[in-house]
C-alpha cells in the first residue's frame, strides 16, 4: 500500500527518474487483446493459402510414401523440406503477425522503453517479507479478481456455444473435410470475436487501472518534494539556466510594455528609460522598460516602431537609469525634471492630432 502520507502528485523529475528505471505502467490485457483479435483476423484472411499449402502437403505427402517400399534417407529429406515449407508459408507469417502485434501493443504504453535496470537482480525480490507483502498487495488482489472474472465470463461464453451449436459440431462428421474445417472456423472465429468483444472491456477497465495504481505509487509527500526543489536549485548548472530563463522572460515582458509608454529618455545609444503616467493609478511616472547599450538601442527601435516621442536627455537617462527599477516609481528628486519632458510631451501630440 502507498504511504498515507504521500499525498502529492508526482513532479516531472520524479516521473522522469522512474521511467529510466523502467518503472512505468502498461495493461498485459490490452497487450492480450490486441494480440489475439489480430492474430485470428488474420487467420481468417490468410486461412485460404494455409488451407492450400497444407493439401498439397499432404497430398505430397501421401505420394511420397506410396512411391516406395520402405522409407529411404533421400525421401525423409525430401519430406522434411516439405514440412519446412509448408510451415514457413503457413505457421510462420501468423506467428510474425502476432509478435508484431505484441510489440506496438507493449510500445504504444511504454513509448518503445527498453531498459535493463529493470531485469538487474535486487535483494529485495529474494526477500520472504517482501514476497508476502507483494502476495497480499491491493494489484495481485485486483489481478485475482479479475482473472476469476475472466473464467468465469470465459466459462459462460462456451458454456452457451456448446449448448446452441453442439448438434451442428456433432454433424460435421458426416461433412467433408473442406466443409466441416469452414464450419469449425467460423464457429471458433465467432466465439473469439465474443471473447474479445467482452475482454476488450477488462483491458480497458485495466488500463486505466494501471495507469492510476502508477500514479499513486509514484505520490510524494510534502517534504520529499521540498528536498526535491533543495537538490535541484542547488545544482549551479541549472541555477544558472533559471537565472537565464527569468532574465529572457523579464525582458520580453519588459520589450512588450514599451509600446504602451508616454516617452523614452535616451543617452543616445548608451541608456534608455521608457517611462509611464497615469494620473488616476500612480503618484508619480513608472519605469516600464529600461536598458544598456543593445537593450538601450531595442528599446528605442520598438518605441519609434509604436509612436512613442524618444527624448535624448543624457545626464537624466543614466540617473534613472541608475536609481529607478522596472515597473517602480522614479526617485522623488526626478519629478521636476521628468514633469517637464511629459508636459512638453503632452504639447506635441495636441499639436500632432
Amino acid at each position: 500500500m502507498a504511504d498515507s502520507s504521500k499525498t502529492e502528485k508526482a513532479t516531472p523529475k520524479r516521473r522522469r527518474d522512474a521511467r529510466k528505471e523502467g518503472n512505468i505502467f502498461f495493461s498485459s490485457d490490452v497487450i492480450t487483446i490486441v494480440g489475439i483479435a489480430g492474430t485470428f483476423y488474420a487467420l481468417k484472411v490468410l486461412f485460404p493459402g494455409i488451407y492450400e499449402e497444407v493439401r498439397v502437403f499432404t497430398k505430397e505427402l501421401i505420394v511420397m510414401g506410396g512411391a516406395a517400399d520402405s522409407s529411404t534417407a533421400g525421401q525423409l529429406s525430401a519430406i522434411t523440406q516439405e514440412f519446412i515449407s509448408a510451415f514457413l508459408k503457413s505457421a510462420l507469417p501468423i506467428m510474425l503477425i502476432s509478435i508484431g502485434l505484441a510489440i506496438v501493443a507493449t510500445g504504444a504504453q511504454t513509448k518503445f522503453l527498453f531498459t535493463s535496470k529493470k531485469f538487474s537482480p535486487k535483494l529485495s525480490n529474494i526477500s520472504p517479507l517482501q514476497g508476502i507483502k507483494k502476495l497480499f498487495s491491493l494489484k495481485n488482489v485486483v489481478e485475482l479478481i479479475k482473472n476469476m472474472i475472466k473464467i468465469i465470463i470465459l466459462s459462460v461464453i462456451l458454456y452457451r456455444i456448446i449448448k446452441d451449436d453442439f448438434t451442428a459440431v456433432v454433424r460435421t462428421m458426416d461433412m467433408g473435410i473442406a466443409r466441416s474445417t469452414v464450419y469449425m472456423l467460423n464457429l471458433a472465429m465467432d466465439l473469439v470475436v465474443t471473447v474479445v468483444a467482452v475482454f476488450a472491456v477488462i483491458a480497458v477497465l485495466d488500463y486505466f487501472y494501471q495507469r492510476w495504481d502508477y500514479e499513486r505509487e509514484l505520490r510524494m509527500s510534502k517534504e520529499e518534494i521540498k528536498e526535491e526543489v533543495k537538490q535541484t536549485e542547488g545544482n549551479p548548472q541549472i541555477k544558472s539556466r533559471i537565472r537565464s530563463v527569468q532574465r529572457q522572460r523579464a525582458m520580453s515582458r519588459m520589450i512588450q510594455a514599451v509600446p504602451a509608454a508616454d516617452v523614452i529618455i535616451r543617452n543616445p545609444t548608451h541608456f534608455a528609460v521608457a517611462l509611464k503616467y497615469d494620473m488616476e493609478k500612480n503618484a508619480a511616472p513608472i519605469v516600464v522598460a529600461k536598458g544598456q547599450d543593445e537593450l538601450a538601442l531595442r528599446i528605442v527601435k520598438v518605441g519609434e516602431d509604436n509612436g512613442v516621442t524618444v527624448i535624448e536627455n543624457k545626464p537624466l537617462a543614466r540617473a534613472l537609469y541608475a536609481s529607478a527599477d522596472v515597473d517602480q516609481e522614479i526617485p522623488r528628486e526626478y519629478y521636476s525634471a521628468v514633469a517637464e519632458i511629459l508636459v512638453y510631451v503632452y504639447r506635441l501630440k495636441k499639436k500632432t492630432e
